[in-house]
């Protein structure tokens, strides 16, 4: 053994050893400059503050860059060796650098997330709505609402800038349109004239924000030249029956809540089928998700096949397993993260144990999101089969949080043998372990 080897140092390629106790050492600095910065971001008043946390943490991340984790030395596997390998010191600081590295990502996130909110947004808002205005076609009575809207708007601006900003609307022969966006353009402009400081004016800038939020509302509640057919199509079908009076605006709004009240899940997925309304068929999917009604499971899968996660969590709700359905969700088990979440959900929500095992496949998965999504899916179907897998996830995964959701499956299945397995691990090192640990302590024997 080499002198630097006795030191706990390791050759590099080049032949040169590496300090890995001093990679260590900086890696335990750059946690604790971590630590500062997230303090600093904390204490953070100012869009001024923030720039400096910004300035550090570039400052950080160059000083992260200079640290070089080496390659593990490659070794030999025993074939008969049983016991799993201690991981290499070198993969350890691996892991350590990037669990620092995630850290700095989130930092970063957080630090956007604290700034502003800008005069810039209130200005795209604007521009925004006004697109939204000149670029559909509208019914007289959406005219009048919008009119009405805009004018409602322009004299909230009025009081929170001090302006006098006034809708001009006398030319008969002009576009209604057209004026309201003429009207728009000198509320941006009037925005834009306060010169709002992001500190100074945080205040007003919020205001001017809540009245365009407002006033978008408005915008999307005016009456479209669509709109006029579509209404006609669920009178005749008795969609407004339910109404004695107007109480939410648009009135589909209100009765899509009366139908679900009263359970008439055909009503909902009429107004899901023809009303062309992101706002609308938004409640008309949380209300089927609430209900969960056997009745959706055709037309939910057919959204589903569109990549519709929304109709995933639909399929979850209902908790059937439908063979179309299953089918379905499992062409998303091995697909992009965001799909494959709602997709590994539902199909544990719906019990379905012919998803056993394309769910147990992507135990091993290089994602550890994967992993632990698959883990809980397994859980919640809650087949024997799973146990053995499920415990080898528990013991040997690298990632603490899959190791938990492991547990937690384990939890969910609830035999004797399941259970067993999870109290085991009391003292494990991950806080979320022991608490599955200590649930299964407290279950009954299956």
């Amino acid at each position: 053994m080499s002198e630097g080897e006795a030191n706990g140092d390791e050759p590099s390629e080049g032949g040169e050893p590496v300090d890995l106790d001093e990679i260590e050492s900086r890696l335990e600095s750059r946690e604790a400059d971590l630590e500062e910065l997230r303090e600093e971001l904390e204490a953070a008043d100012t869009e001024a503050d923030l720039d400096v946390v910004e300035a550090d943490l570039e400052s950080f991340r160059s000083d992260l860059e200079e640290i070089e984790v080496p390659e593990p030395p490659e070794t030999e596997e025993e074939e008969d060796d049983d016991e799993e390998a201690e991981p290499a010191p070198e993969e350890v600081l691996q892991e350590r650098y990037d669990e620092i590295e995630g850290e700095a990502d989130d930092l970063e996130s957080d630090l956007e997330d604290q700034r502003g909110p800008y005069a810039e947004d209130v200005v795209g808002e604007i521009t925004g709505a006004s697109g939204q205005i000149t670029g559909t076609r509208w019914t007289e009575e959406g005219k009048a609402e919008l009119i009405d809207a805009v004018e409602d708007f322009l004299a909230t601006v009025n009081d929170i800038l001090g302006s006098d900003l006034e809708l001009e609307t006398g030319d008969a022969d002009a576009d209604a349109p057209d004026q309201l966006a003429a009207g728009l353009e000198d509320a941006t402009d009037a925005v834009e004239g306060a010169d709002l400081d992001p500190d100074e004016d945080a205040e007003t800038i919020a205001a001017l924000l809540e009245a365009t939020d407002d006033f978008q509302n408005d915008v999307d509640d005016a009456t479209e030249w669509t709109d006029l057919e579509v209404r006609e199509q669920l009178r005749r079908e008795g969609f407004y029956d339910v109404l004695d009076h107007v109480k939410d605006y648009p009135p589909e709004w209100h009765a899509l809540k009366v139908h679900e009240k009263r359970g008439n899940v055909d009503m909902i997925l009429l107004a899901l089928e023809s009303l062309d309304s992101e706002f609308m068929e938004n409640h008309c999917m949380e209300a089927l998700e609430r209900m969960g009604p056997e009745e959706a499971i055709e037309p939910m899968v057919q959204k589903a096949n569109r990549r519709d996660t929304a109709a995933m969590s639909v399929l979850g709700k209902i908790g059937v397993p439908d063979e179309k359905a299953v089918d379905t969700l499992l062409d998303y088990v091995d697909s992009n993260p965001q799909l494959q979440k709602p997709a590994l959900r539902a199909l544990g929500e719906m019990g379905a144990e012919e998803a056993v095992q394309p769910i147990a496949n992507q135990l091993v998965d290089e994602n550890a999101d994967v992993r632990s999504n698959a883990a809980r899916a397994l859980g919640l179907i809650g087949d024997t089969r799973t146990i053995e897998p499920l415990s080898d996830i528990l013991e040997n995964d690298d990632e603490d949080r899959v190791r938990a959701s492991a547990a937690w499956a384990l939890n969910q299945i609830g035999t004797k043998e399941a259970l067993e397995i999870v109290a085991e691990y009391e003292d494990d090192r991950a806080y979320l372990v022991q608490v599955e640990a200590e649930k299964a302590d407290l279950e009954p024997a299956a």
